[in-house]
């Protein structure tokens, strides 16, 4: 693969983290009649990162050990999404 593509596809990645950052900052000062749409925002860019991270995995861009400590924090954080929402609900 090309150099160039590496380095698109580690850019989204890190598009993608700052969207999540913006995303959940948002949701966190949302009033409470939009929080749970602004949460749920925030799982469908986890889990857009989640699939970029496993694209950059899979075509060899990352290593396993470091796509094993991402996916694990990135679990984490999906696990703290959904505590959020539930306990908004």
């Amino acid at each position: 693969m090309p150099k160039s593509a590496r380095y698109l596809i580690g850019a989204r990645i890190e598009n993608k983290f700052l969207d999540l950052l913006e995303f959940s900052y948002v949701a966190y000062f949302s009033p409470k009649e939009t929080k749970i749409q602004k949460i749920t925002e925030c799982i469908v860019c986890l889990d857009a990162l989640k699939f970029l991270v496993s694209i950059a995995w899979e075509a060899k861009f990352i290593s396993h050990k470091q796509y094993e400590r991402t996916a694990v924090k990135l679990d984490e954080v999906g696990r703290m999404f959904g505590g959020w929402k539930k306990n908004r609900t």
